[in-house]
C-alpha cells in the first residue's frame, strides 16, 4: 500500500472513531435558547448571590429586570450596607450607581471582564453585553444523551476566551455545564447549572455556580428565588434617572 492509500485509510478510520462535529442551524438554534434562557423577551427575577472564599462568605439579595439581550437593570436589596447599589446596561453601555457616595460610574469596555460586586461573575456575565450567537462560531458534538456546543470567537469578537464549551441535556435542552478556556486551551473556570425548577411556566436551572479553577476555595452561587418571563416592563426602568433613584 503506497503512502497516499495509507493516509486515506487512516483518515477514514479516524473519522469513524471521532464523535461527529458539525456546524449547522441546529447548533445556532440551541445556543440561542441557552443564550436567552434567563431573559426571554423580558424578565423580572429575584435572586440570591452567595460569594464564597477561603476566608469569608457573604450573600446579596437582588432584583433584576431585562428586555431582550439589550437592556438590563439590577438593584441590590440586601445586606443593608449594599442596599440600593444598582447596575444598568443599555445596548453596550453599562453604569453602576453607589448610593453611599451618590455617584454613577460608567464601566468602560476594558472593565467588562472585571468582577461584579467582588463575585466570580464578571460584569459581562451579569448583563450579557454580547450575544454568544452573534459573537461566536458554533459547532456541536454528540455526547451520549447530551450535546456539547463548541464556541470559537469570530475574528472581530473582542474577548479573553479562546473557546467556550456548553454541555446541554439533549431531551430538556437545558444547560448542564459551561466551561471557559484561555488561549493556551486551559480550562479557566466552570459554570454549573443545577436544581431545575419551574418559574412562570418555564423550567430553568434554579442555581448557577461559577467556580474559578485558578483560585482554590472560591466560588459564587446564584439562586433564583422567583422569576417571571415575557411580562410587560416599563422602559423607564432602563434609564439613568431610575439608576440614581432612591427607593
Amino acid at each position: 500500500m503506497n503512502y497516499f492509500a495509507r493516509l486515506l485509510c487512516f483518515s477514514f478510520f479516524y473519522l469513524l472513531s471521532t464523535p461527529l462535529i458539525k456546524a449547522d442551524s441546529e447548533g445556532v438554534a440551541l445556543l440561542k435558547k441557552v443564550d436567552e434562557l434567563y431573559r426571554s423577551s423580558s424578565s423580572i427575577a429575584t435572586m440570591k448571590m452567595t460569594i464564597v472564599t477561603p476566608d469569608w462568605q457573604r450573600t446579596l439579595s437582588m432584583k433584576s429586570w431585562t428586555i431582550g439581550m439589550e437592556d438590563t437593570f439590577i438593584r441590590i436589596l440586601a445586606p443593608k450596607k449594599d442596599y440600593g447599589v444598582a447596575t444598568l446596561k443599555k445596548d453596550r453601555d453599562m453604569w453602576n450607581f453607589f448610593p453611599k457616595i451618590n455617584k454613577v460610574i460608567k464601566i468602560p469596555p476594558s472593565m467588562m471582564m472585571g468582577s461584579w460586586m467582588g463575585s466570580d461573575f464578571t460584569n459581562d456575565d451579569l448583563v450579557k453585553e454580547v450575544s454568544l450567537v452573534e459573537e461566536y462560531n458554533i459547532t456541536t458534538k454528540n455526547e451520549g444523551k447530551n450535546m456539547r456546543l463548541i464556541l470559537i470567537p469570530k475574528q472581530e469578537t473582542v474577548t479573553v476566551w479562546a473557546r467556550i464549551e456548553i454541555l446541554v441535556e439533549e431531551i430538556s435542552l437545558l444547560p448542564i455545564e459551561q466551561s471557559y478556556f484561555n488561549e493556551r486551551s486551559e480550562k479557566v473556570r466552570v459554570l454549573t447549572f443545577s436544581k431545575v425548577r419551574k418559574f412562570s411556566d418555564r423550567k430553568i436551572p434554579g442555581i448557577m455556580t461559577m467556580t474559578p479553577l485558578n483560585k482554590t476555595g472560591h466560588k459564587t452561587v446564584i439562586e433564583y428565588v422567583a422569576a417571571e418571563f415575557d411580562v410587560p416592563i416599563d422602559k423607564t426602568v432602563f434609564t439613568l434617572r431610575n439608576l440614581k433613584s432612591r427607593f
